[in-house]
């Protein structure tokens, strides 16, 4: 019987205390050792062996947040001094998009099983009267972009190993949605594997292959740096990247004045908030904490920090994450040297394996990182709100909030004002909502000014409307 895993490697996996790999692997069928021997040689076991230390054998002792306050955040501009602040960033940032400094990082890395959808998030088709997918909605806006600042603007696409086939895939079949193909670039998250929470031991997904799991966003940055990504911006003289979430398709990516307002601070990081609507939105808080700007999961946020409430009655820590940020490439490299310099979280979660292929219970622990710890080795960070309606209605769940339907509802709200400050006069019904669906593709039109002087009050909303280019 040959031995494709060398006696160093089973050395290794005795001492991270991952002998049963080996085991298992001996008794593989030659059919399955090809695949399964990549997985095992692709463990970082020393890491692993960390990890299972902290999280699975230690009695992890709750967070201690310290002192926690609201962050001191650019607001929703409403007096006449905050709105011409507001115009004075967006030109430095719309100057910075045109000089070619800037790169788009869409996270894409997600499966659609939360939506009862086979495939990845991306293909998921979200939009009421086209149909049209949420990478298509992206591509779109891209282009949009492109065509508006005259700029490159790259497009880097995060994906995971479950779902990277699938989405090059549905690029290429779509003709990369009108994208030039050499200005998107894919780029694959890492793995870890998931280990059973009693006793620590990687988990067996089928006869060859690990339960392995993408590494959480924060392997964004490790992957950029792997995939020669980081080298690339600054050899094209970008020093910025804008990263956004594949299931918010409403986001103004790119928002000029979020990157005048990051400019003008000297950030290394920053972050778009909007105001939570109730205590227990399953949304990160951007907070102060201990001097310095982090957030905070709303699983580790105490009830009594989340529901404390200021002198007017509002929540005192109001600002959700919607985990879209602007890092400088540099910032990037730096965290990244010699490894990823991001702490790990925890998840237990019910993980199929091959002794047990429905859990009953959640058996398994998951090891991830998140992009925002990196905010306070960050030397200058910048929270800026911005209007729910305008940049934030995910589609994550199935029915409820953050699902197609409300998803739905927002984009009819949104559009329904734009075509409204056109001069079109737009149906309701009796409780003020748009009584037809509405879609209006990014390459019409990016805001309500650019809509308004792309179309006339002549337009005749009458039922379900899709408007924009073809394709």
């Amino acid at each position: 019987m040959s031995d494709d895993l060398s006696p160093d490697l089973r050395r290794r996996l005795s001492d991270a205390r991952q002998q049963h790999l080996a085991d298992l692997y001996d008794a593989a069928a030659s059919a399955h050792r090809g695949a399964l021997g990549d997985d095992i040689r692709g463990l970082d076991l020393d890491l692993v062996a960390r990890l299972v230390d902290r999280f699975v054998h230690a009695d992890e002792a709750a967070a201690d947040l310290g002192e926690i306050r609201p962050p001191a955040a650019i607001p929703i501009p409403r007096t006449p001094a905050q709105r011409e602040a507001e115009r004075a960033a967006a030109a430095e940032g719309e100057r910075f998009v045109r000089d070619g400094r800037l790169a788009l990082v869409l996270l894409a890395g997600g499966q659609g099983s939360r939506l009862g959808f086979d495939g990845p998030k991306g293909d998921f088709p979200y939009g009421p009267v086209t149909g049209k997918t949420l990478f298509r909605q992206h591509a779109c806006r891209v282009a949009a972009l492109r065509a508006r600042y005259g700029a490159d603007l790259p497009l880097y696409v995060l994906t995971s190993p479950a779902n990277d086939v699938e989405t090059r895939a549905s690029w290429e079949a779509a003709g990369h949605f009108g994208l030039d193909p050499t200005s998107v670039t894919f780029v694959v998250q890492g793995t870890l594997p998931a280990v059973d929470r009693a006793t620590g031991r990687v988990l067996v997904e089928s006869p060859d292959r690990l339960a392995l799991s993408p590494d959480g966003h924060g392997g964004l940055l490790m992957a950029l740096r792997n995939a020669g990504a980081l080298d690339a911006m600054e050899a094209a003289g970008i020093t910025t990247f804008f990263t956004f979430q594949v299931d918010n398709p409403l986001i103004r990516v790119a928002n000029p004045a979020f990157i005048g307002y990051h400019l003008a601070a000297g950030a290394e990081m920053s972050n778009l908030a909007v105001r939570k609507h109730e205590p227990a939105e399953r949304v990160g808080v951007i907070a102060e904490i201990g001097g310095r700007t982090g957030v905070v999961e709303y699983t580790n946020l105490p009830d009594e920090l989340a529901e404390r409430r200021d002198a007017r009655g509002d929540l005192e820590l109001w600002a959700g994450n919607i985990a879209t940020h602007l890092v400088e490439v540099a910032f990037a490299q730096r965290l990244t040297d010699g490894g990823l310099h991001l702490p790990f979280h925890k998840a237990v979660k019910k993980v199929p394996h091959v002794d047990d292929p429905d859990p009953a219970e959640p058996n398994a622990v998951k090891f991830e990182t998140f992009i925002f710890d990196a905010l306070p080795q960050a030397r200058a960070s910048v929270t800026v709100e911005v209007p729910r309606e305008t940049d934030f209605s995910p589609i994550k769940n199935a029915h409820g909030s953050d699902s197609p339907e409300s998803c739905r509802r927002d984009g009819n709200r949104l559009y329904a004002a734009w075509l409204e400050h056109a001069g079109v006069a737009v149906p309701r019904d009796e409780a003020g909502e748009p009584a037809a669906d509405l879609e209006i593709d990014p390459r019409l039109a990016l805001d309500a000014d650019e809509l308004a002087a792309r179309i006339g009050p002549e337009v005749r909303i009458l039922g379900p409307t899709a408007l924009g280019p073809l394709g």
